[in-house]
């Protein structure tokens, strides 16, 4: 494989930059499907008080959007809704809104990124806080696709009962979203 013969970015040549755009593009999005895949297992393990783990949880989230017949951006959207547990506890919710912001709808995207918030409704009255914070959101054209988000894909999705899909039923739709082109605008 060519490699570029500077060290310093700053000596780069347009010819150089299509280059390694082409080359790390190739290789990022051949294996990124791989990659989440492998980030979502990482929240296999401890159920950390539930009744199931947060892997589980997400299986079972996308089984119930698979299973009403939602879209391929809801699928994957529901799958990957808490992925960012693994890597951004403190701001889950917009961590894994980042990562599906090049592939799916806006309203996908903005339901995931104030999931956590509307989540809230359930139980934030029950540690002293206000279970009616989503209401700051209530002019959003997406609050009701939030609102119904949580209260049917994630919720009531920690169900060790539950007959959950396994991963490989969503490998359709994390198929379709992913090798859709970026939805972000180009730098080139």
């Amino acid at each position: 494989m060519r490699t570029v013969t500077w060290t310093e970015m700053a000596e780069g040549t347009e010819d150089d930059y299509r280059y390694l755009d082409k080359v790390y593009v190739d290789h990022a999005r051949g294996g990124l499907v791989d990659n989440l895949l492998s980030i979502l297992a990482r929240l296999k393990g401890p159920k950390l008080g539930y009744q199931v783990d947060r892997y589980v949880h997400s299986l079972q989230s996308a089984s119930r959007a698979l299973r009403a017949d939602e879209s391929a951006d809801w699928v994957v959207g529901a799958l990957l809704h808490d992925i960012g547990d693994v890597f951004a506890p403190e701001n889950h919710s917009e961590a894994a809104a980042a990562l599906l912001a090049p592939y799916v709808s806006d309203e996908v995207h903005w339901v995931v990124k104030h999931h956590g918030i509307f989540q809230g409704y359930y139980y934030f009255h029950h540690l002293g806080g206000d279970r009616n914070a989503r209401d700051r959101y209530a002019d959003s054209p997406h609050y009701e696709a939030c609102r119904r988000f949580c209260a049917d894909y994630d919720q009531n999705c920690f169900d060790p009962d539950y007959d959950t899909l396994p991963i490989e039923a969503f490998a359709p739709a994390l198929d379709e979203v992913f090798a859709r082109p970026s939805r972000l605008p180009s730098i080139g």
